[in-house]
Parts: C-alpha cells; structure tokens; sequence
C-alpha cells in the first residue's frame, strides 16, 4: 500500500510539473506549424509570470493576474512576428533576444514597483489559482485503489493544470479537423501554395503567434499564480526550452508532445523525491546531480532523435511574396 501512495504522489507531482510544460509546448508547436521557430517560449513564460504575479499582486485577483499574464505574452509574440514575419529577421536571434530581454526587465520591474530584490509580494490564496476538490473526492478517499486516484491523482489540481491537459484535444482538433488548422499547416509547409489560393501568409502567421501567445501566458501565470505564489528571478528555470525540446520530440504533433513533456515532467518530479537518498556504495546523492537531470535527458533525446525529426519544411523561412 505504501508502494502504491508513492507512485501515486510521484504521478500527481509529474502532472503539476508538466502543466506550464504542455502549454508552452503546445503554444511552439503552433508557431513552428506555421512556419515561425519561437525560441523565445522561455522568455514569454517568464514575462508572463511576472505580469500575473504583478497584477495579481495589485489587484488581489488571480484572474486578473491571468489576464495581465496573457496580455503580456502575446505582446512579445507579435513583437516577434513581427521581426520574424514582416522584417524578415532572423527567427532564431528575435527568440533569444526576447528571451534575454525579459530575463532582465522583469526583475528590474519588479525591483522597481515592490522593492523585494527582483520579487513580488506573496500572493495568498485569494490571490491564486488554488486546488479544486472535484464531486464526491472527500467520499472516495477511503476506498483502496480507485480512491487514491481519484482523490489525490484526479482530484486536487488548480484550474490551470486541467486547462493544460484540456488544451491537448482543443489543439489536435483545431489544427485537424477545421479550415483553419489545414491553412495554418499548409503555411507552415508551402506558403507560396497558400498565397496562390488567396489566403494571407502573413494574416495566418501572426495569427499563430498570438495563439502561441495565449498558451505561453497561461503557462506563465500557471508558475506564479498557481504552482507558485508570486514571482521570482528566473523562475521559468529553462522550462521554456525543455517544452521546445519535448514539442521537437513529439515530432510536432499534440499527443505525442504531450507524452514528452509527461516524461520530461516525471525525471523533475524524481530528482525532487532522489534528493537526499542514499544508495550503496555511492553514498548520497549530491543536489546538484538530481537537478540536472531533466537537462541530461533534455539533451540525449535531441542527441539521440533530433537527426530523424522533419520540422515542417517552411519553418524559419521567412517568406517573401513574388512580385
């Protein structure tokens, strides 16, 4: 039995850990379907942390919080489209730069309005996205089995995690069974075909971007108004490429990123469960040896895979309109 509470503690803290990752995952996915790498997913999770916390913080409202956290994200997404769509910029350097950009005005801001060394205030419970005990947990929490994983592995999650794993399907069926994600993936893979029918590159584009937007600031305030409570210095902790490697992975596709980013999720949720463990002959387990780990698994998947992966073929090509 004791066998089972552990497995079922590590499974609910894997999907905690993986919400903002999914997210995130999914909102590159849908840039990089559209024919724009986003590298900057880092950058725009952090800033958007930032604004929820902020507002959060100002308003007493997690969903203001939530709103501010959006906003912000998607105003780096367009700022990035619109270096990578209309001025034709390098993708790649547009995405770092928001990512460096945002790593040191957010402090600053933060330094500036709270004067707490680059934090925000705490955000009590009012303020956050708490847990949600679904219809008939408390009642079921007993029964051997199917109680726990109801109670504690269904149950007990916050609003934004569920809207992470809820995000999944919405996704796979835009992008598969509507007008829309037929275009947005045709742009992604032949824009010139795209722009003979008559339909906007550029319209479809950044119509990506703010969806990516929207995704990447939900996942962002998911860390400061929800797994958290407010924010701190680079708190995205390189989740922003980890999403970037799992949606590479997943070969671009909604399910298979999901699956990703549930086992990249599930190595950060052991190191913290590895820490101060002891195993013979070795002794324990030095900190900083745990907390790499999602980073080493980070970088022998794309070592090991990312030769075989095909990106839609437009993807980092700015494209141009014959004249």
């Amino acid at each position: 039995m004791e066998f089972l509470t552990d497995i079922v503690l590590l499974t609910d803290s894997t999907l905690r850990i993986a919400a903002p990752l999914i997210l995130a995952a999914l909102a590159g996915l849908c840039a990089e379907r559209a024919g724009i790498v986003d590298i900057g997913l880092e950058g725009k999770m952090l800033g958007a942390a930032f604004a929820a916390a902020s507002a959060a913080a100002i308003t007493a409202s997690a969903w203001a919080g939530l709103a501010a956290g959006i906003l912000f994200s998607v105003a780096l997404a367009l700022l990035h489209g619109y270096v990578s769509i209309n001025q034709r910029g390098n993708q790649i350097v547009s995405g770092m730069a928001i990512n460096i950009m945002v790593a040191g005005l957010a402090p600053l801001l933060a330094i500036a309005w709270f004067s707490r060394g680059g934090q925000t205030p705490f955000l009590d419970s009012s303020m956050r996205f708490t847990e949600i005990t679904l219809p008939f947990a408390d009642v079921l929490q007993d029964v051997p089995f199917l109680g726990a994983i109801y109670s504690d592995l269904i149950s007990g999650h916050n609003l934004l995690t569920y809207v992470a794993f809820a995000a999944v399907p919405v996704v796979a069926w835009v992008l598969y069974k509507t007008r829309f994600g037929l275009r947005l993936r045709a742009v992604g893979e032949n824009p010139e075909a795209v722009d003979t029918a008559g339909i906007s590159v550029t319209l479809l584009r950044y119509q990506a971007m703010i969806i990516a937007g929207i995704l990447c600031g939900i996942s962002g305030s998911a860390l400061s108004t929800a797994l958290g409570a407010g924010f701190i210095r680079d708190m995205s902790a390189g989740k922003g490429f980890l999403a970037l490697a799992a949606m590479i992975f997943g070969k671009w596709k909604p399910v298979p990123t999901l699956l990703a980013c549930l086992l990249f999720a599930f190595v950060d949720a052991l190191q913290g469960r590895l820490q101060g463990v002891s195993l013979p002959l070795i002794g324990e387990i030095p900190v900083q040896f745990t907390i790499m780990l999602p980073y080493v698994l980070t970088v022998i998947i794309l070592a090991g895979f990312v030769g075989k992966m095909e990106a839609p073929k437009a993807s980092g090509i700015p494209y141009e309109k014959d004249r």
